[in-house]
């Protein structure tokens, strides 16, 4: 593939066949759009507002460590000036453990980054911004307040219909900290934690609250705000050293005690780098996750069941040479698509397929080749208006830029 300096939209068109026939038949379409990033971005986060419409978050380094929090809006088919959300020298910048934004229907913004607590390599804290309708990014705000030099990140935040934001985090305060050889091995004195908080555009928090005291060290966390309320996936960690997704649900304004999706029963001494995802639809909501028990790489989708009490068992969306890094989105309450890295032969592949609550699936599509190395990052997705957008860093040839990829879905 080649290099491209710019952000890049492509638009893939899926038509039916024929009308009320069961197969499709792909047809593209390409649309190329120029970047709102600046040169050296990398980290692309996408998410859909409140408000409908897509916002892209990103970094851009430049000299001496410093790094920029920017975001910029997609709108009438064009992107907004982007607009600085942070900076600074003492960040953590992680490959897996990137920069979010979220934003809520009165126009209310909140994003985090991850900041330097010590002179460990692996001691940082998550820091929050936000910004109320019409104001300006606040400064950060520390969720935790344990100040212990250990690990805190792989964030997820949820829009609550008051305003504030619903926050989980990884949590590391019992861990007793200290440097490590990679983001793979862990080690250290007691659990990593997931813990929970919600800040308000004043700046306060509150309903603080540990929700598992046994995870997985180094997998990105998930959530989704349902009709019935928010649920949590991340990756468990049993004392055995299964390494399988559970979630939670705040339900009554009490978080209830972890389930697993599914119990793939995957032992793994070390943390995989690879979490779940999860979207809704209403009431009903779908996870993505990827595992390797037994040996073999798979991709999976389970739907809530009607219940919303625990999943059904899970689709095999693939298990060729899947890297995982997988993303989600649901176009009904019983049509999810789901997008994952893939190896064929040695060439990395981002591939997208949709997936029904039946078990039911088309077949994969190929978005795009890109690489399997770190500095790719997580592909993301998103949709709105029947139109999923991708995005990516571009690492070919040793040039850190970003594409974007636009599906256009046709029923």
């Amino acid at each position: 593939m080649k290099s491209l300096s710019l952000l890049t939209f492509i638009a893939i068109a899926l038509v039916s066949c024929q009308p009320g026939s069961e197969q499709k038949r792909e047809t593209t379409a390409l649309e190329t759009i120029e970047s709102p990033s600046g040169i050296n971005a990398s980290l692309p986060y996408l998410i859909k507002g409140g408000d409908d419409l897509l916002y892209m978050s990103w970094v851009e380094k430049g000299d001496s460590n410093w790094v920029d929090l920017k975001y910029s809006v997609y709108q009438n088919s064009e992107w907004s000036t982007p607009e600085l959300i942070a900076s600074g020298n003492d960040w953590f910048v992680n490959w897996a453990d990137y920069p979010m934004m979220s934003v809520d229907n009165k126009g209310n913004m909140i994003a985090h980054f991850l900041a330097k607590s010590s002179a460990g390599t692996y001691s940082y804290d998550v820091n929050v911004v936000y910004k109320p309708s019409g104001g300006r990014w606040s400064e950060p705000v520390i969720p935790h307040k344990d100040g212990t030099p250990t690990e805190h990140g792989f964030v997820t935040m949820l829009p609550n219909n008051d305003g504030s934001f619903l926050l989980t985090w990884l949590d590391g305060r019992n861990t007793g900290g200290g440097d490590h050889d990679s983001h793979d091995a862990h080690g250290g004195g007691g659990a990593m934690t997931i813990r929970t908080a919600t800040l308000d555009m004043e700046g306060n928090l509150k309903n603080e609250a540990e929700l598992d005291s046994r995870v997985c060290d180094c997998c990105q966390t998930g959530g989704t705000m349902t009709s019935n309320g928010p649920v949590i996936v991340y990756r468990d960690r049993s004392e055995e050293e299964m390494r399988d997704m559970s979630f939670v649900k705040l339900i009554n304004n009490k978080w209830t005690e972890p389930r697993l999706v599914n119990s793939d029963a995957w032992k793994i001494a070390g943390c995989p780098v690879n979490g779940p995802r999860i979207a809704s639809f209403g009431n009903a909501a779908a996870s993505a996750w990827f595992t390797a028990a037994e040996g073999i790489a798979k991709v999976k989708v389970a739907f809530m069941d009607d219940s919303g009490d625990k999943f059904q068992g899970p689709i095999i969306v693939d298990d060729s040479v899947s890297v995982g890094r997988v993303d989600i989105v649901m176009a009904d309450n019983q049509t999810a698509y789901v997008s994952w890295l893939d190896l064929e032969g040695e060439t990395p592949l981002i591939k997208f397929r949709k997936v029904s609550k039946d078990g039911t699936m088309e077949d994969a599509i190929t978005v795009a080749e890109t690489s399997a190395s770190r500095g790719s990052g997580f592909p993301q997705m998103e949709m709105i208006d029947g139109t999923v957008y991708f995005a990516w860093t571009d690492v070919d040839q040793g040039v850190i830029s970003l594409l974007l990829m636009r599906l256009e879905v046709l029923d």
